[in-house]
């Protein structure tokens, strides 16, 4: 069985932002709800406005000036005072980790499906959930 020679590796790099994470521009699109970034090499980032911690109740006038930083890494609502960084939104990081740990627990919270809904209802009709002893495992039903 033949081995295939491993791909070289890149040379190691300073900077850790990569080539692409810069934002060249960036615009509010109305119709969609989003901010869409303009990123080097022709690349978007469309994120909706309701996932970026500090934007999610902000009036459209507002949202639609954004500032660029000299560095294209950091983007500024000057009438919000919100600052997001441009190498986090690439990483799928849309507010501080508390931001995001409650942003995702209400969405986890959320998950309903049919098979959800017809085990509540059938615990339901059994009397809820078990009770449990103050020492072990709940009691079985009788």
């Amino acid at each position: 069985m033949a081995t295939a020679d491993p791909l070289p590796l890149p040379p190691p790099d300073d900077d850790p932002i990569p080539e692409t994470g810069y934002a060249e521009a960036a615009r509010y699109d109305s119709a969609s709800q989003r901010i869409v970034i303009m990123l080097r090499h022709d690349l978007e980032l469309a994120i909706p406005v309701r996932l970026l911690q500090g934007l999610a109740n902000a009036p459209p006038a507002a949202l639609a000036r954004i500032e660029i930083s000299p560095s294209g890494t950091g983007l500024h609502w000057p009438e919000l005072d919100v600052d997001l960084y441009v190498p986090a939104l690439i990483q799928g990081l849309f507010g501080t980790r508390r931001w995001m740990a409650r942003l995702l627990g209400r969405a986890g919270g959320q998950v309903r499906s049919d098979a959800k809904t017809r085990a509540a209802r059938a615990n339901g009709r059994k009397g809820g959930r078990p009770r449990k002893r103050p020492d072990g495992p709940s009691l079985p039903d009788t």
